[in-house]
């Protein structure tokens, strides 16, 4: 689960941390069916190429800071690398809804 101190964020998060993983990302998945969010580690860019939904990004540092979000990324866009980013975590469009900032901490619990 991941959250910040008002609000759960998502509660069935996917840990794509190795190469395989990272680089199939959420590529050619019809919908997030059976999770709301993959953290991808280690991860400081992301491209939305091969992808059929739209997706709220957040690039978050290694103490789980927000350094910059983008929400309802469209398939067949790309960032550009943000080096202060460790990690990223992909949700569901519409998931931010607006109530995430940059800066904000978010904590982590039981990723397996």
């Amino acid at each position: 689960m991941i959250k910040n101190k008002d609000w759960e964020i998502a509660k069935d998060v996917v840990v794509a941390d190795t190469f395989l993983s990272r680089a199939r990302g959420l590529m050619f998945r019809k919908e997030m069916n059976d999770f709301d969010g993959m953290l991808i580690t280690p991860c400081n860019s992301i491209h939305t190429f091969g992808m059929n939904f739209p997706i709220d990004v957040v690039f978050l540092s290694k103490t789980f800071e927000v350094i910059k979000i983008f929400e309802n990324l469209k398939p067949f866009r790309m960032t550009r690398p943000y080096f202060s980013s460790t990690q990223v975590l992909e949700l569901k469009s519409g998931a931010l809804n607006g109530r995430l900032k940059k800066g904000d901490r978010l904590e982590v619990s039981c990723i397996n």
